[in-house]
């Protein structure tokens, strides 16, 4: 039977007094940590890590980067402000002409009671545009067929979908380290990951999942700073709380779990606006690799649409080399063309998504292959009907 909306809005009403307890310890809790955010926001880079001294940096969330102390809020005002979009697009071509940007995604077929033997299917896409007069471009695909063999499938049910998305982070890694090998010493390149160089996810899994999630970050980060090619992480929507925690940490805050860095900067920024750039300290994964891997990626939050500011995630040496402000423009021009997401993440995802019409091609083809090759191969009742029908 479908839900009856007449029942839920009863138990919402009986539990009532529970929302708003939470809202108003929530609203309290906001109002302490904006307060110290004000504080903090008037202190150099040098006074806000004396007041850390006592904390272990692998408990700090984060440290001030970018020089600090004259920015209300941590807010670095952009400034950007124009009439109609033609205009924003002519602010755009004069900052991207000329400017290679690349991003690759990924998409995936698991393993399902569908077939009789363990079989997926991984595809990235990728897309460069140039961003010159004749409007060049590359778009392309790359997969790879998973076989029992990789899946390590064993009867102790092992989780073989987390083998997939494993796999797929690494061929996404693997080709952004070659288009950034092959674009080495590039002066206007920029490589987009779409999600978070800070792979704090890994700490729920293994310890052979961590250190593959850590060993395709490390290779990543160590390919950007060898070609000297900037290297962006995207996280349109950011939990993350490396800010709260340092201010928690800072001025001995209680700690509030609900509370993250993009709903607490949300209210100073306007469109473009950032902060200063910090070095993470998040605790997690990324601290126990060799040579603290976390504090080689900096991070800022950028105001880009109208919901709650973005996080962007580079490696250090982009600051270090003075390039951030060049780079962050980029990511800013990206923006517009994309109405409110980067072009070039967006059509990578475009270019890699699997739909339901592969998913039945690639069972196709499985089928007859198979046949083919004498193999035993049985898919299910349901997936042999729907083949046929397509």
């Amino acid at each position: 039977m479908p839900l009856k909306p007449s029942q839920i809005l009863t138990r919402l009403n009986a539990k009532r007094a529970d929302f708003e307890t939470f809202d108003k310890r929530a609203q309290t809790a906001f109002e302490i940590y904006q307060k110290a955010l004000k504080t903090a926001s008037s202190q150099t880079a040098d006074e806000l890590l004396q007041q850390l001294r006592q904390v272990a940096s692998s408990d700090r969330g984060a440290e001030p980067l970018e020089p600090s102390g004259t920015w209300a809020n941590w807010i670095v005002p952009a400034h950007l402000t124009w009439q109609n979009r033609e205009q924003s697009l002519n602010w755009v071509r004069d900052r991207l002409m000329g400017v290679s940007t690349f991003a690759v995604d990924g998409s995936q077929i698991y393993p399902g009671k569908d077939l009789s033997i363990p079989i997926a299917l991984v595809q990235i896409g990728w897309y460069e545009n140039c961003h010159t007069r004749d409007g060049r471009y590359e778009k392309d695909v790359d997969l790879e067929v998973m076989t029992p063999a990789d899946l390590k499938v064993s009867s102790g049910g092992e989780p073989v979908d987390r083998k997939v998305n494993m796999r797929r982070f690494e061929m996404e890694t693997q080709r952004l380290i070659r288009y950034m090998q092959e674009r080495e010493d590039c002066q206007n390149c920029l490589a987009f990951l779409d999600g978070s160089l800070v792979v704090t996810f890994a700490d729920a899994f293994d310890e052979i999942t961590r250190q593959h999630y850590i060993d395709c970050v490390a290779r990543l980060l160590q390919a950007s700073q060898e070609a000297h090619v900037p290297l962006v992480g995207y996280i349109d929507t950011s939990y993350a709380s490396d800010l709260t925690l340092m201010l928690q940490q800072a001025f001995k805050l209680p700690e509030v779990a609900s509370l993250h860095d993009a709903a607490l900067l949300a209210g100073f920024m306007q469109w473009g606006d950032r902060t200063p750039l910090f070095r993470c300290r998040r605790p997690g994964v990324l601290l126990k690799y060799p040579g603290n891997l976390a504090s080689q990626i900096a991070f800022t939050y950028l105001k880009a649409h109208d919901g709650f500011p973005i996080r962007l995630e580079m490696p250090v040496w982009i600051y270090e080399a003075g390039l951030h402000e060049q780079v962050i423009d980029w990511v800013r021009c990206e923006i517009i063309v994309g109405g409110g997401y980067p072009y070039a993440i967006e059509t990578a995802d475009q270019t890699a998504v699997l739909k339901t019409e592969d998913r039945q091609t690639f069972y196709r083809l499985l089928q007859d292959w198979a046949e083919q090759e004498n193999l035993n191969l049985r898919l299910s009742r349901k997936m042999v009907s729907k083949v046929r029908r397509r």
